[in-house]
């Protein structure tokens, strides 16, 4: 008998474990304003459940974070949480990814790998390039099941001028990613769709763009009636994130994008499930925010050094720290923070080298410590010479990071 009920215990924590499930949607190009004015109802019975909130893309503006408000680094700035510093994509082609910081995948198939993996997408090169599945250089990491790279196949899409045949793809991976979430429940997936780009491109701020993102609406509604279909039958728990990768330019009337004004930093995120924190509440989110909440619904730890390099902060749960500053005056570094939990105890870490990006490791040394709510602290540089810092600081239950060059 007290071996079946130790069985017991042990079935039952294995369900728990297997019960959270993460799923991401990417709607290419959609700016905040626009998409606030348009009608989504099946969005906004989404954030009803978990929480909207408008974010930004583009790292810090002139600073050295600053990432192009582009297709591609906006998907990488998600799937790694980092800015394009660190992931190194700058535009559409993916020349070198540094694949040293982790996709979200890469997480999960390394840290997780009972847990399944799966991607929808419009675009091949998400799972060949940007992800890198099966390179040596990413450590050869695969996704269970994919389904993908239909902008090739123009026999079944014939390709036409007006890009009807990109929405057409878009309902083919929206459709297989409903079904498959429905009877398969992949613990952790992308899906990714384009035609919204594609109208904002050729018409701008316009009757075909609202119609559009109307269409994309209905396609999140769909993966959402999977999701809630897995919920009732499977008792799981899943967290949806629906947000876009860049907004739009003012100037151009919505047509095109790249640069660092409002509009096309810009954008936000819907939360579906999960509840969201004092972060989410009351602060700045931005898309590098997606990877660490993922990573922490899905109860997925990682080396801390690993944490120390995420551009993110988590959006649900318990958070101590946000918004990292650090300031170099003279021989001083004068480092700041925002403190959500303004209680508890932060410490002040420092490197001086930045061997992390070459896939070896960084040597931290702890400054000093400090309350959280304090919100400062200065280190005096004379005692750690170099023309290079990588700054931390690490609170109960989260970190941030600031790089800082002479």
């Amino acid at each position: 008998m007290k071996n079946l009920l130790v069985f017991l215990v042990f079935i039952m924590a294995s369900a728990d474990a297997f019960s959270q499930k993460v799923v991401f949607v990417i709607i290419d190009g959609v700016e905040a304003e626009v998409f606030e004015r348009v009608a989504t109802p099946n969005m906004d019975a989404i954030a009803k459940t978990g929480g909207y909130t408008r974010a930004y893309v583009g790292g810090e503006k002139g600073a050295y974070s600053e990432t192009p408000t582009i297709s591609a680094p906006g998907y990488n700035n998600l799937i790694t949480g980092t800015w394009g510093n660190k992931h190194n994509v700058w535009g559409n082609s993916i020349k070198a990814p540094n694949y040293n910081y982790w996709s979200a995948f890469r997480f999960v198939e390394e840290l997780a790998p009972e847990k399944e993996t799966a991607i929808f997408s419009t675009w091949l090169d998400n799972r060949t390039k940007l992800v890198g599945e099966g390179l040596e250089t990413s450590n050869k990491v695969m996704i269970d099941y994919h389904f993908d790279g239909f902008e090739l196949d123009e026999k079944a899409f014939p390709h036409d001028k007006e890009r009807v045949f990109m929405h057409n793809i878009d309902e083919h991976v929206v459709n297989e990613a409903s079904r498959y979430i429905k009877e398969k429940g992949p613990d952790f997936s992308w899906v990714y769709v384009e035609y919204t780009d594609d109208m904002g491109h050729a018409h701008g701020n316009s009757e075909k763009t609202d119609e559009a993102i109307r269409m994309a609406d209905d396609q999140m509604g769909r993966i959402w009636e999977a999701i809630q279909y897995r919920q009732k039958e499977q008792g799981e728990d899943w967290m949806m994130f629906i947000t876009t990768d860049h907004g739009r330019s003012a100037e151009s009337g919505g047509k095109d994008h790249g640069g660092q004004s409002d509009r096309e930093r810009t954008t936000w995120i819907v939360m579906g499930g999960g509840t969201p924190n004092a972060y989410f509440k009351n602060q700045e989110n931005a898309i590098v925010d997606i990877l660490p909440t993922a990573l922490r619904f899905l109860g997925i730890e990682a080396a801390k050094v690993r944490m120390y390099e995420l551009d993110g902060v988590p959006m649900v749960g318990k958070v101590s720290v946000a918004q990292p500053g650090a300031v170099m005056d003279g021989n001083k570094l004068k480092v700041s923070w925002k403190a959500i939990d303004r209680e508890g105890d932060v410490k002040i870490l420092l490197a001086t080298t930045n061997n992390f990006e070459m896939g070896e490791s960084d040597t931290y040394t702890e400054i000093g410590s400090v309350k959280a709510g304090k919100e400062a602290f200065e280190i005096d540089l004379k005692k750690y010479p170099s023309d290079f810092y990588k700054v931390v600081i690490e609170g109960k239950h989260n970190s941030v990071g600031r790089w800082v060059k002479r």
